[in-house]
């Protein structure tokens, strides 16, 4: 958990190049759940970088419907832990006029799912409500460090839409062996992720440890998650990982890779199962 509102944080990382594999110190990006309460009520929870916390609620208010206008603001106030005084994540709004006269319709229509697994408080909370639901993952295979290069590039190449729009995201499962056995594109990264889960869920081919999971962005809090129930030991990005994404990533037993290019990567936890 964070006590401060620093976008960034000290990690640990292997550096694989072409010169061989190194430990590092290196800066991830922060994310952490900030729950948005209407009226002391739990209404939402975002993924976010601390900092701006009152505009994002009210960004986030107007986006979903809760607010047309200022004037439906009433107060836009961070909550304080008694355990945790220095936490700012959570932020309490009170709505005025007709806001406030819908906040009942607004709350049992509200499709909440990651407060049900978090107070909002911190990431280790987040954390701790996984594991009611999962057991970290168990290394059962190794992948090669060559195949795992390329398969940043064999996603790229399986991208049609891409191609023609230029505006999706994808991901895609491969075996250790660099099978590609499912990929999907939309435009969210999660969505892809969800897609390819399901497909492999409806397939019967569930828990998925001895596969690679490739996202064309970055690795969040969310695509862990997901990964994590799913049985995936091995994500590959493109792009760097969150730091809640590298504390979930530990405590899932899941190797975390990010920055994969053809000449090397970054890996943020487990690389047991590289050989590097």
């Amino acid at each position: 958990m964070s006590d401060s509102l620093s976008p960034r944080r000290a990690v640990r990382i292997v550096r694989v190049t072409a010169s061989g594999a190194h430990d590092e110190d290196d800066v991830a990006a922060v994310e952490e759940p900030l729950e948005v309460r209407l009226h002391d009520r739990p209404f939402a929870v975002i993924m976010r970088t601390p900092g701006e916390d009152r505009q994002l609620a009210a960004g986030f208010l107007l986006a979903e419907g809760v607010i047309a206008h200022a004037d439906d603001l009433g107060a836009v106030e961070h909550c304080r832990h008694p355990d945790h005084p220095k936490v700012h994540n959570v932020v309490n709004v009170f709505l005025l006029g007709a806001a406030a006269a819908r906040l009942p319709e607004l709350l049992a229509a509200r499709r909440n799912v990651l407060s049900t697994s978090s107070c909002g408080i911190c990431g280790r909370v987040t954390i701790e409500a996984l594991q009611t639901r999962a057991t970290p993952l168990e290394v059962s295979g190794t992948i090669a460090r060559g195949i795992l290069q390329r398969l940043p590039e064999e996603l790229r190449a399986r991208q049609p839409l891409f191609d023609k729009t230029g505006a999706l995201h994808a991901a895609a499962l491969f075996t250790i062996q660099g099978e590609c056995v499912a990929i999907a594109e939309d435009v969210g990264r999660h969505n892809a992720v969800d897609k390819v889960v399901g497909q492999m869920l409806l397939d019967e081919r569930l828990p998925l440890n001895d596969h690679v999971l490739v996202v064309s962005g970055r690795s969040s809090y969310e695509i862990v998650q997901k990964a994590w129930l799913a049985g995936v030991g091995i994500i590959c990005a493109v792009s760097a990982p969150s730091s809640l994404a590298i504390d979930l990533a530990h405590e899932a037993g899941i190797t975390l890779v990010g920055f994969a290019r053809p000449a090397g990567f970054n890996v943020y936890s487990h690389a047991s199962r590289l050989e590097l």
